[in-house]
Order: C-alpha cells, then sequence, then structure tokens
C-alpha cells in the first residue's frame, strides 16, 4: 500500500484561503513599522541551544519541556528557535548594531517553534512577530511600543475587542528580594498549592501569581505584594509610562500579578488581551529587559520589545468579522474566445494591462475551454469584471468589458458592459478597480 505522508502534528499547512489575511495582517504590521522607523532584521532558524538556556532561563517550562533540540554531527547541540528575543539580541550583539551606545529599532518575522499539546490558537510551529528596540532606558520607548500596538489594534478594527494589562516588576534585585519573601509565605502552605505551584516554588515562584487553580489563587490573597518591593527608579518609570498612556487616552488595567514566563523581564511588562478567542486570550506581549545583553557577553544596554503570534491575531480578525471585503478576490478575470492566435494577441494585452496598472489582481484563462465555462471560473474568481478577447475584438483593437458584479466608483457611477481600447480600459479599471 501506498504511504501517505501527512504534516507533523502541531505543524498545520496555511491554504490559499487563508494567506491573504496573513498577507493583509502582515502588510498593516510592516506599513505601521515602517511609519514610527523600525527596520527589519532576520536571524537564523536554528540556534546554539546555550543561547536560549542563558537567555530564557534553564527551569523554564519553554527550556525544559518544549524546545525542539538535537546534536548536529559535530556533537553540538542546536535548537529550533522557541522565541525570538534571544536570536535577535545574539545578531545586534554579534554585528555590532549595539557598539558605542547605539540605538536601535528592529522588526522581525518567522516560524518558531514549541513542543506544545496543539490546540486553536497555539502550535507547535507558529509565526512570531516581533518588536525589539536597544539603547533606550527612559520610560518613552516602552509607551512607543504600546502606543505602536494600539495604532495596530486601530487599523485592523479591533480596538474593542483587546484589553491592555500592565505591571511594573522591578529591578533583579527588586524581584529577587520578592521571591525570597513569596517563597517563604508559600511554603508553609506548600502542601495546599496545585502540583504546578509545588514545583514552581523551587524553580520559578513568580509563575505561582498567574496559577489557573482557584485554591492557588485562594492562598495568594495574603502573599506578599510585588510593588512594595520596587525602588524608586522602578517606580518612578512605571509612573511616566502610565502618565504618556493617559496622555494618548489609551485605558489600561495594572495587574499585579503579570510578571511574564521569561526570566529576562524587568520593570514594565504588559499584554494586550482579548475575551473573543476562549482560552487562548494573550494576543500581544512584552516588556523591558535591560540585563539580557549583558547576560549573554555583552556590555549593559537597556532594551525593551513585544511579540505577537501571527496565527492567534488573525483568528482574532476572522472573530472579530472585521475581515476586508473581497480580500481573496481578483479584480478581472481574462476570458479568450478563440484560437491560438486570439491566444497569443490575448497574452499581449494582459501584459500591457499588468504594466500599466500594476497592482491590478488579474488572472488570465489558460487551458482552453468554451466560453460558458470560462465564465464560470470568471464568477467563482470573485473578480469584479471579465475581460473578453475573440477573433472580433482583435480585429477591432478592443477588449470587452463586462462587469461580473455591480460596480460603482468614488463619483456613485455604475458601468454596463462595452467594448473600449486597451488605453480607455486601462483609464476605466483605474477609475472603478483601484481609485486612481
Amino acid at each position: 500500500m501506498a504511504l501517505h505522508v501527512k504534516n507533523i502534528k502541531g505543524m498545520p499547512d496555511l491554504l490559499p484561503s487563508q494567506t491573504a489575511l496573513w498577507q493583509y495582517v502582515e502588510s498593516q504590521l510592516q506599513q505601521l513599522l515602517n511609519s514610527y522607523g523600525y527596520r527589519e532584521i532576520r536571524m537564523p532558524v536554528v540556534e546554539y541551544t546555550e543561547l536560549f538556556k542563558r537567555s530564557i532561563g534553564e527551569v523554564t517550562d519553554i527550556v525544559e519541556k518544549e524546545m525542539y533540540t538535537f546534536p548536529d554531527r559535530h556533537g553540538d547541540l542546536l535548537t529550533l528557535r522557541p522565541e525570538g528575543t534571544a536570536g535577535c539580541v545574539r545578531a545586534a550583539q554579534q554585528n555590532a548594531l549595539l557598539d558605542n551606545a547605539a540605538q536601535q529599532r528592529l522588526w522581525y518575522a518567522g516560524p518558531m517553534f514549541r513542543y506544545e499539546n496543539p490546540q486553536k490558537g497555539r502550535q507547535r510551529q507558529f509565526t512570531q512577530f516581533g518588536v525589539e528596540t536597544f539603547g533606550i532606558a527612559s520610560a518613552d520607548i516602552d509607551a512607543e511600543l504600546i502606543v505602536l500596538a494600539w495604532r495596530l489594534w486601530q487599523r485592523l478594527g479591533l480596538t474593542n475587542s483587546v484589553t491592555l494589562e500592565l505591571n511594573s516588576i522591578g529591578s533583579l534585585s527588586a524581584r529577587e528580594a520578592y521571591k525570597t519573601a513569596l517563597v517563604a509565605h508559600l511554603s508553609n502552605v506548600k502542601d495546599q498549592l496545585d502540583s504546578d505551584s509545588q514545583r514552581r516554588l523551587e524553580t520559578s515562584p513568580l509563575r505561582i501569581l498567574d496559577a489557573k487553580s482557584p485554591q492557588t489563587q485562594a492562598l495568594l490573597v495574603d502573599a506578599p505584594v510585588l510593588s512594595d518591593y520596587l525602588d524608586d527608579d522602578a517606580k518612578e518609570h512605571f509612573s511616566q509610562l502610565c502618565a504618556t498612556l493617559d496622555r494618548h487616552g489609551i485605558s489600561y488595567v495594572v495587574n499585579p500579578k503579570l510578571v511574564r514566563g521569561l526570566d529576562y523581564y524587568n520593570k514594565t511588562v504588559f499584554e494586550w488581551v482579548t475575551d473573543k478567542l476562549g482560552a487562548q486570550g494573550t494576543i500581544c506581549a512584552g516588556g523591558r529587559y535591560d540585563g539580557l545583553v549583558e547576560q549573554l557577553g555583552g556590555k549593559s544596554v537597556p532594551a525593551v520589545g513585544f511579540a505577537m503570534g501571527l496565527e492567534r491575531l488573525t483568528l482574532l480578525v476572522e472573530a472579530c468579522g472585521v475581515i476586508p471585503e473581497h480580500l481573496n478576490d481578483q479584480d478581472v478575470y481574462f476570458v479568450i474566445a478563440g484560437d491560438e492566435s486570439v491566444q497569443t494577441e490575448a497574452a499581449f494585452i494582459a501584459e500591457t494591462l499588468r504594466e500599466a496598472l500594476p497592482t491590478l489582481r488579474m488572472t488570465m484563462h489558460c487551458g482552453g475551454g468554451s466560453i460558458k465555462s470560462q465564465m464560470k471560473k470568471a464568477d467563482k474568481s470573485g473578480a469584479q469584471f471579465a475581460l473578453i478577447v475573440g477573433s472580433n475584438e482583435i480585429d477591432q483593437q478592443q477588449v470587452t468589458l463586462k462587469p461580473l458584479r455591480s460596480c460603482i466608483n468614488s463619483n456613485n457611477e455604475t458601468i454596463e458592459q462595452q467594448s473600449l481600447g486597451v488605453d480607455a480600459l486601462v483609464a476605466v479599471l483605474q477609475r472603478y478597480l483601484l481609485n486612481e
């Protein structure tokens, strides 16, 4: 029997019916980041495992349970990247982008890999869009990143579907002092904690703050509060951030239990969350990581960034019903009614139109077939118009323009079927399709 090879669990295909939405979201992100002066960086998919152990933390769930790690032929341990920040820091440092206290605003996009239980909005291969800034210690850059994300929600029509949660986790020394107090408090009730929290008490106690167990949350009511351990610098930083967001009119919730799951964060942490996707409610998350560059062997460089998973973001766009109309449709379907000489001339006309109208979405029919069958394909393509070329049109140096749907231009004018020369056709398509 033939062996039917399938995709790996948690690593789904993205089909043509889905990619138009992805391209739309990606283009909105890229346009927005360009308008803020951010530049793209591209890092390899595979890094040395040590990079993630040193950055994410050896006792985190990602490193302990979720990374795809393997030895190469020389015995070096390599890992498919589980997140983008560590690789971006490594690339910026290695390529001298951070020398002489240089400021950098960078973005990247690409596949990440984590061995998780696949579910809607959470896959083993997922696409992460990340933004990282270096060399700016003040709260204004923290605010810029949050405002930038807010602008994206505006562009995508999601402002009423997301909520911003903020917290400050202070300096590394403040966190260590708080960890000591939290562990001392919870150790007295360790046997009442859920199993994950019991394990985290020894490895990453701050993660207990966002435990899902109601019983564990009840035990945290009287626990020490992180905000009581913040130094004056962290308090002032957070106050400036909040003041800037207030001035922009961006509402937020201060969540004292928000700590993020990676060891490298300090001071600001934030998440944009939604209630439209069930359990997978975090859409965008990030924070400040001033010690990571030094931790990876470089000089001390302040840094802050965020990341979002495009799978989850596109799901939210779908769930909120804000997909632009005709996203997958063609503008024009080219129908050919004639022999090979007509096909040759029609192909030349099609390329003339593409040269004159570079953004025109046009499918040219290939492979022959009756006019009736071609018109069915034209209608199925979602095209606004069919362009028909036969021997009569070739003799008269014209193309028949047939509306397939009601089409009204910006002046509220409709259009009827007509035959036009190529120059006139270009003008009509500009007016009715491209608003030029």
